[in-house]
């Protein structure tokens, strides 16, 4: 049988005779007739307490070798722990067996070496600190509320290809995902042009890792009605911003039937449904990041879940931030594509609670984003958050073929390479809509982190590619 965790005794606060724990020692001490050590196995944050006493065996070899990060398994009786006490529960030891020794003084995580930076360098040990367990326990419990909101919602979990031939964004920035020894120029097969003749390649012809699912994504949702994938994504784009990486995991709704309006209430209702979840069952891990990351964590996240989101038209965003441009790096005016400082002027400083933005420049817009009326915007929204700006990007999606079809022409999209996406629109098609949540960006938002290079085990961000 399994052992039980930490998490499980401690909740539990039953008395039991002769079970066993395994972990961490966290700290020691030792008083004249006792040692106590605190033990952690990562189920919870909180430490069991360990006493022992030599009345209940003869721990003299091994007490010497009980130090910070030492693996054991203990063997005790689990009891009430004295009144005033941190845990209502303590284990008495009975017999203890090491795994493995820590040396303390060449472990690279000393109490004076943890700043941000430095864990970084060491992100195989990181998670041996409260703070970066309690996010890894956080950024699990947050992939479950997702996967909870979206069962209960009626929606069917897709997975969608990691390597693609499919430019979604349509920006370029793409990772090559290739089998030619790139390695060997000369090897490399040409065609008549001197190019690499990709047709020779495993696929037969250029692929890449996926910037979303979204493209594929929507030919399951016209075929099952709602779906969603939840899955790893890659962006190729030398950016070494706090809130970007080369490597990320993205949330992606597509659901028929579904106007702008839709999404727009769907993405309101999905974010104040994941964010209630973490508060209702992560609140020890929260404590920490409330007390020790942003002490403004808990009043941001109440807002998310509390007030009813701003809804916002891009040429009104405009309105109210053009009389503010002094105070902003990038000016604004009608066209611009807002930065994150005008994000978090709309949400921190002037409507002080989440907005959705819709009805963007067609400009600024990618190629699938439904056109208006006006022929200057499309049904395109943002969802943004106080202190992180933008958290999710949606639309609703064109579903006209021939605007479709000339909007591709006017940015140069090849009709042969997507004559499978504009086969959506020529059978069958429907209004449909759907939306992108950036899965580390929500993480953030949940834990007060202020870089996403810490809301992931291992970040892969430009220069860096480490373990």
């Amino acid at each position: 049988m399994s052992t039980p965790t930490v998490k499980e005794l401690l909740v539990k606060s039953e008395t039991r005779t002769d079970i066993m724990v395994k972990g961490w020692i966290k700290t020691k001490r030792d008083s004249k007739t006792f040692s106590f050590a605190e033990l952690n196995d990562g189920s919870c944050r909180e430490n069991l307490q360990i006493i022992f006493e030599s009345r209940n065996g003869d721990f003299s070899a091994v007490l010497p070798r009980l130090l910070t990060g030492v693996s054991v398994a203990i063997t005790g009786d689990l009891l009430e722990a004295p009144a005033g006490a941190k845990q209502k529960m303590e284990l008495h030891a009975k017999k203890a067996e090491i795994y493995g020794d820590c040396d303390p003084e060449k472990f690279p995580i000393q109490k004076k070496q943890t700043s941000d930076e430095f864990l970084r360098t060491v992100a195989h040990l990181r998670p041996r600190t409260n703070k970066y367990a309690a996010m890894l326990r956080m950024r699990s419990e947050l992939s479950f509320a997702i996967h909870k909101y979206f069962k209960d919602n009626g929606f069917f979990y897709v997975h969608t290809p990691i390597i693609t031939g499919s430019d979604c964004e349509g920006a370029g920035q793409m990772f090559s995902a290739t089998s030619l020894d790139l390695g060997n120029l000369a090897a490399l097969p040409r065609t008549d042009k001197g190019e690499i003749d990709f047709s020779k390649d495993l696929f037969g012809k250029k692929t890449y890792l996926t910037v979303s699912g979204q493209l594929e994504g929507e030919t399951l949702a016209l075929a099952l009605g709602k779906i969603y994938t939840f899955g790893p994504t890659f962006r190729a784009e030398n950016s070494n911003t706090y809130r970007h990486c080369a490597e990320f995991w993205m949330v992606e709704p597509e659901m028929a039937f579904y106007e702008l309006d839709g999404d727009m209430a769907l993405a309101e209702d999905f974010v104040k449904s994941i964010t209630g979840h973490i508060l209702k069952h992560c609140g020890t891990d929260l404590d920490l990041f409330a007390k020790f990351v942003d002490t403004g964590l808990m009043d941001t996240l109440r807002n998310v879940t509390d007030n009813k989101y701003e809804r916002l038209s891009y040429t009104d965003a405009v309105k109210l931030l053009e009389p503010e441009n002094a105070r902003f790096e990038t000016k604004v005016n009608w066209g611009v594509d807002l930065a994150s400082e005008h994000e978090r002027f709309l949400t921190e400083n002037y409507f002080k609670k989440p907005v959705i933005l819709y009805n963007k420049p067609k400009n600024a817009a990618a190629f699938y984003m439904k056109l208006n009326d006006d022929d200057k915007t499309v049904r395109g929204m943002d969802l943004l958050v106080p202190r992180i700006g933008e958290l999710i990007g949606g639309s609703e999606r064109e579903n006209r073929l021939d605007v479709l079809e000339k909007k591709m022409a006017d940015m140069k999209i090849s009709p042969e390479t997507y004559g499978w996406y504009l086969d959506l629109r020529r059978y069958g098609s429907v209004p449909h809509a759907g939306f992108g949540l950036g899965f580390e960006r929500m993480m953030m938002l949940i834990t007060g982190i202020s870089n996403i290079r810490d809301v992931t085990a291992y970040p892969r961000v430009p220069g860096y590619a480490e373990f």
